[in-house]
């Protein structure tokens, strides 16, 4: 498939703003005066095509697919009995549908209107028969409608990267020469001396890329150095395993959601870890130019870099399943948390938007040429966050709405969400912004 072609195969989705009724809530003047106005975009409402993708499968919208031909719908899984009565009234009971206040009606906030047919008779006489649902026993899921900026974490060193535990909150950065901790404390004020700090045993070396495992208790690091480093966090941090690399520099790591496999991505290769018999499993070659980044979803890891090049591969046969040619550099993957879709940053600051399985693809446009490209993917899969450069965008999944906007004074480096979704941390040039998520 020719660029052009390949190009023309995606649809275009826009990351669009909303007004919204100002709460009084506390607020950095990062986050309070970056709103940016709604964009005239003729594409449709808001420029979101008929079709979007689905991040959600069980979490907040659900976006249905239907047979080919027919059009896609919003649904909305978590309404109650007069609401979902409302919204499948038939025609005869237009007076029914008006009671139902309008931010649960499908529109422009959730994507284009439902086009399928009212239920017949006997399935309305079902919705007459369910009994009401407690509205306590609804849930919803939230998104995030500002950030407020309550520490700094003042690391010394550029801050490459970073990781928070949601169950103790402590925070790790890490850089040249040694990982800091910070305790629940220090994230709440602008001086805090560091609980620890975890000196390299080279001291040369530099911490590229960390990974929390999904239970809190360790830490893998890999950077500038012919190693992985394992550390067990709890009761103390402290060294659990090195493990010899055959590569001078790791750019990123990934893990598989059980913490059983880690990637580890060297240039022109990428290193598959056992992490629980702490052994390597296979050194498997890439592309020289297309292994800066590197993720892992189900039984498939992603890579790629400066080759413009998206690659899919076989976790098992370790056959290369996919090539999507992106046209720009590629800066960042990272996936949503059902691992069905797959979200890539780009040099234009253009995000990719690809399932895994299917053959759906979309770029959602920012235009504008950026340096670095974070992106983090929040653990309730209702929002993610992208850091280019000095912006901090927070973007609601599926609809793209941009939730909010910061700006911060240097650039960006890396950045991660709490599993609770409740703080936010970037990094950058020599230290960490905590900025606590506001509902």
């Amino acid at each position: 498939m020719s660029r052009e072609e390949d190009e023309a195969s995606f649809r275009i989705l826009r990351i669009y703003d909303e007004p919204e009724e100002m709460s009084n809530v506390p607020q950095s003047s990062d986050s309070s005066s970056q709103s940016h106005q709604a964009q005239s975009q003729p594409e449709g409402v808001y420029g979101m095509p008929p079709q979007a993708p689905s991040f959600l499968t069980q979490r907040g919208l659900l976006y249905q697919e239907t047979s080919a031909g027919i059009p896609q719908q919003w649904v909305l899984p978590t309404l109650g009995r007069s609401e979902l009565q409302a919204s499948c009234l038939p025609q005869a009971e237009p007076e029914a549908a008006a009671e139902l206040a309008p931010s649960f009606l499908p529109g422009p906030r959730f994507g284009q209107p439902c086009p399928s047919p009212p239920p017949r008779e006997e399935v309305w006489s079902f919705f007459r028969t369910v009994p009401p649902v407690p509205n306590e026993a609804v849930v919803r899921q939230r998104v995030p409608r500002r950030c407020w900026k309550v520490g700094r974490l003042l690391h010394g060193k550029k801050v490459y990267a970073v990781a928070i535990s949601s169950s103790t909150h402590h925070v790790y950065t890490c850089g040249h020469g040694y990982i800091k901790v910070w305790d629940e404390s220090a994230l709440h004020a602008l001086s805090e001396a560091p609980q620890a700090q975890l000196d390299l045993q080279d001291h040369q070396n530099c911490v590229l890329a960390c990974k929390l495992f999904p239970d809190e208790q360790c830490l893998i690091t890999g950077g500038l150095s012919q190693s992985l480093t394992l550390w067990d966090l709890a009761p103390t941090p402290r060294v659990r395993a090195q493990l010899a690399s055959t590569g001078p520099l790791c750019y990123s790591l990934a893990l598989s959601s059980n913490a059983q496999i880690c990637l580890a991505c060297f240039k022109g290769f990428v290193e598959i870890w056992d992490l629980q018999n702490q052994i390597l499993i296979r050194k498997h070659e890439v592309p020289e130019y297309g292994s800066r980044c590197v993720d892992i979803t189900g039984n498939k890891f992603w890579t790629g870099g400066e080759d413009t090049r998206l690659y899919s591969w076989d976790l098992r046969s370790y056959q290369r399943l996919q090539e999507h040619e992106l046209r720009h550099e590629i800066l960042s993957i990272t996936h949503e948390p059902t691992e069905e879709w797959v979200l890539v940053g780009l040099r234009t600051s253009d995000i990719i938007i690809l399932h895994t399985h299917r053959p759906e693809k979309f770029k959602a446009v920012l235009h504008k040429y950026v340096n670095h490209h974070n992106l983090k993917f929040a653990s309730c899969g209702s929002y993610f966050v992208t850091a280019i450069d000095e912006s901090i965008h927070c973007i609601a999944a599926p609809s793209l709405q941009r939730l909010f906007q910061v700006e911060e004074p240097t650039d960006v480096l890396c950045c991660d969400v709490s599993a609770d979704n409740q703080y936010l941390v970037t990094g950058s040039k020599n230290s960490a912004t905590v900025y606590q998520l506001l509902y």
